[in-house]
């Protein structure tokens, strides 16, 4: 068993789910231990009154810089529903009212999630709307143009980074083109690198330009990159195109580890050392508690043994603390009243309009 000091460290690599709308044992366990934060899903959301106090509860327990997390895209990924949240066209209608939506969309987005105590929204979704039969992203996605992708995904995430959110484009290198689910099975994609710089990789490759802060992992292969391996443990994927051929110098998150595309093929702790190695800087193990005890602890030992190079793994901690110290706000912070302000409830009622504006003619109908 790797040395408590070294379990500390590796829990700062991870970000955890829990089971309800307060925190249990094994959450506060895992926030003494030293995680870097907390995601909360629908299960864990009851009325914006109680997320903002479950928010600060967990700031509070952790006493340090502590990543409160959220899925809200808009449409139809949003865990904060109804009264006062806006409820959001998709991606696809909203690109129908050009860069100002976007840009609208990404403050009002920030400003929504950080009244209820949330640092880090898991947006924008930045793949290529290119494939009809694909089951999880469609219209989650601003377009079918690649160039248009790129140009609404960074305006939504600039704006939600200038509101003081954490924005995280995803999923990398293109979720897209799949007819399969990663939720559900590991999908595999044939496109030859040329293709992929052409379509999936050039909203991403805007994204790093743009110095933003966190770009999430697909559980996707791409046989022209790494055959067999998934993008999240891939160091061709995300060391050699990601880090080196894009430049992207912001931190590097793993879509959740227990989706079935990773979990159903895979040792799920071994899976977090090699994707470590690969360059993932924090991990989402977004369900079971002995899951992510697991796993920080195979990635401990995995340092102490020497399976994992410790310059990688200082790294990793060094891009979460950076995040953390960037966006992270004490259980001070947050407060309902933002969601009530004429500013808002204006600005609500323009993005609803323009989900409803004439189709832009590159979008698929």
């Amino acid at each position: 068993m790797a040395s408590p000091e070294t379990l500390r460290q590796a829990a700062s690599l991870f970000v955890v789910g829990f089971p309800g709308p307060r925190p249990d044992r094994d959450l506060e366990a895992l926030i003494d231990q030293g995680i870097a934060g907390a995601i909360l899903f629908k299960r864990n959301i009851e009325t914006p009154e109680q997320t903002l106090a479950l928010n600060r509860a967990l700031k509070k327990r952790a006493n340090r810089n502590f990543l409160c997390a959220v899925d809200q895209e808009g449409g139809r990924v949003a865990r904060l529903r109804g009264a006062p949240f806006t409820a959001l066209p998709s991606m696809r209608d909203l690109s129908r009212g050009g860069t100002h939506a976007a840009e609208m969309a990404g403050a009002l987005l920030a400003r929504e999630v950080r009244a209820v105590g949330f640092d880090w929204d898991f947006a924008p979704v930045l793949d290529v709307d290119t494939n009809p039969k694909n089951p999880v992203i469609a219209d989650r996605s601003f377009s079918r143009e690649p160039s248009r992708v790129a140009e609404l995904g960074v305006a939504l995430a600039a704006a939600m980074e200038a509101e003081g959110v954490a924005s995280c484009g995803k999923h990398f290198p293109g979720h897209g083109d799949t007819h399969q689910d990663s939720h559900k099975d590991l999908p595999t994609l044939p496109h030859a690198l040329a293709r992929l710089r052409e379509v999936e990789l050039a909203p991403f490759k805007a994204y790093a330009r743009a110095n933003l802060a966190s770009i999430m992992t697909a559980h996707v292969v791409f046989e022209a990159l790494d055959s067999g391996v998934p993008a999240t443990m891939s160091q061709r994927v995300l060391q050699g195109l990601l880090r080196e051929e894009l430049g992207f110098g912001g931190l590097i998150v793993s879509d959740d580890m227990e989706m079935k595309g990773i979990a159903d093929h895979f040792d799920l702790p071994a899976s977090c050392v090699k994707a470590v190695n690969a360059g993932v800087d924090l991990f989402l193990v977004c369900h079971h508690a002995q899951v992510q005890r697991a796993c920080i602890e195979a990635v401990a030992n995995a340092v102490e043994r020497g399976e994992l190079s410790r310059a990688r793994f200082d790294d990793a901690r060094e891009r979460v603390r950076i995040l953390a110290v960037r966006f992270a706000q004490g259980p001070e912070t947050g407060g309902l009243e933002a969601l009530e302000s004429k500013l808002h409830r204006e600005a609500a009622a323009e993005l609803l309009h323009a989900g409803e504006l004439g189709h832009d003619p590159t979008e698929r109908v």
